[in-house]
């Protein structure tokens, strides 16, 4: 009845006759000049309608942004919202086979949509790998959005290692996922994971399974997060530097991975065990691997997890420089001009895990073509939602979500 109205509406304002009357006009010329009214009507309904679509994909975008954003700040979604921008998950456990193994996974499933389109999520360096609880609610989230959702577990990044292996393994992800779904799917990674799949994008192997890259909080150059981590100094594209001091979690991870090349050969197994209840965040773990430790292994531990001394700096320099080429192939920089898809990256402003001028450098480096928007948010430190941003700040990301929202529901 509306689109009729509609149609009946507007071939009035084209001046199209919709009753009988009597006209001095020849037939045939009556016939013509109603088919030309008649033919530009419907080009204007046309119009309309898809003017109509398009406006209700993007506000349903932006809904679905603004879902997601309060459910991974375990914040309440106003109901109008619910009932439009969300929909029952379900999710069930599964291995994914690939050359090097099976991998763990999760599969989070929109109830209404069991063909709707894939995202593949990867954790960051995180020993609860899939069962991260920033993780779990983002994937959640997203799925409620109507995407099917895969977070597979890379075993590497869970045990703070950042290599070669977990490149392969979201490669290797992604395209098992694409196969499964018939179509390429989307891919995002947090944190270093995101770098990772980057450099996974750039292998002609996996691209052709990706439908896009998000990158979030993630590395452009190893080699430039590792120097920030022993002088605190953020070097960005336009010449400046912020002087930001860095976290202790990231030279931990450093002198984790690497823990040979900073403690004697007998002393490995025993620091390796504080460093990593350290970096698990178990106080009871690492306290009872303290009382394990001799006087100079005490030392040597306190001295690690002081990444400000001179000796622990002097130490991760000689560490760095000794991996150069090793952190340059895990570095999306040098790839970057091997990408052909698009591109999606998100920082944290204030984040001193990696910061925030590594995305843009990527930002800076990436062709136009594949760069579908970068932003740099107070909104987030590394991955956690700050408390009480402003009106702009929450615009701007939400802007930002929907964009990969649009692109992620793309058939």
């Amino acid at each position: 009845m509306l689109f009729s109205q509609t149609f009946l509406a507007v071939l009035s304002i084209m001046g199209v006759p919709v009753t009988t009357q009597s006209y001095a006009l020849s037939e045939s010329n009556r016939t013509r000049q109603r088919f030309r009214h008649y033919a530009v009507a419907l080009i204007l309904i046309t119009f309309l309608l898809i003017g109509i679509l398009v406006s209700r994909i993007y506000i349903v975008a932006h809904l679905q942004a603004i879902a997601v954003m309060k459910q991974v700040a375990g914040q309440s979604i106003p109901r109008f919202i619910r009932n439009e921008a969300t929909e029952a998950v379900t999710q069930r456990d599964l291995t994914i086979p690939t050359p090097d193994g099976d991998l763990r996974a999760r599969l989070y499933l929109p109830a209404k949509h069991p063909n709707a389109p894939g995202l593949v999520v990867f954790h960051g360096v995180h020993h609860l790998g899939m069962n991260e609880p920033r993780l779990e609610a983002f994937a959640q989230a997203m799925a409620a959005s109507g995407l099917n959702v895969l977070t597979p577990e890379l075993p590497a990044i869970k045990d703070y290692r950042v290599s070669e292996a977990s490149i392969h393994a979201i490669g290797e992800s992604a395209k098992w996922f694409a196969q499964q779904r018939g179509k390429p799917v989307g891919v995002m990674g947090l944190s270093f994971s995101g770098g990772l799949a980057l450099v996974a994008a750039a292998n002609p192997v996996y691209a052709s399974s990706m439908k896009f890259v998000f990158a979030v909080g993630s590395q452009g150059a190893m080699t430039r997060v590792a120097s920030y981590y022993r002088t605190g100094n953020d070097p960005r594209p336009d010449g400046t530097t912020e002087i930001l001091p860095a976290h202790e979690y990231g030279p931990l991870v450093l002198e984790y991975e690497h823990i040979e090349e900073f403690v004697p050969a007998s002393d490995v197994k025993p620091i390796r065990n504080v460093l990593r209840a350290h970096l698990y965040e178990d106080n009871d773990a690492e306290s009872s691997a303290l009382k394990l430790l001799n006087a100079r292994q005490t030392a040597e531990a306190k001295r690690l997890m002081d990444a400000a001394s001179s000796s622990t700096r002097s130490l991760l320099l000689t560490s760095e420089n000794k991996h150069a080429a090793e952190m340059q192939q895990l570095s999306p920089e040098a790839h970057l001009h091997d990408l052909t898809v698009p591109v999606f990256l998100l920082h944290g402003e204030a984040d001193n895990i990696i910061p925030a001028a590594e995305t843009l450098w990527m930002a800076s480096q990436l062709r136009a073509e594949y760069l579908q928007a970068a932003l740099v948010s107070p909104m987030l430190s590394h991955l956690d939602m700050n408390k009480e941003p402003s009106l702009i700040d929450q615009w701007q990301l939400i802007h930002f979500m929907a964009k990969v929202l649009r692109m992620a529901h793309q058939s």
